[in-house]
């Protein structure tokens, strides 16, 4: 899954946020990426690396 996501990408993590969804919007991406939760809105900052590792799937691009 090598760059198939963009900024304003609707993503699926592994785990899911404990507002029980795993489905978040990118809001910034450079040497972090910021992802925004869809159901809650709350924002989480990750590495790309550790980014890469917790994506399951791109919903949307």
């Amino acid at each position: 899954m090598k760059n198939e996501y963009t900024l304003g990408s609707k993503v699926m993590m592994k785990k899911s946020h404990p507002c029980g969804t795993n489905e978040w919007e990118i809001t910034r991406m450079g040497a972090d990426i910021k992802i925004k939760c869809l159901n809650c809105g709350r924002t989480i900052m990750l590495t790309r690396v550790e980014f890469n590792k917790k994506l399951k799937k791109v919903i949307k691009q």
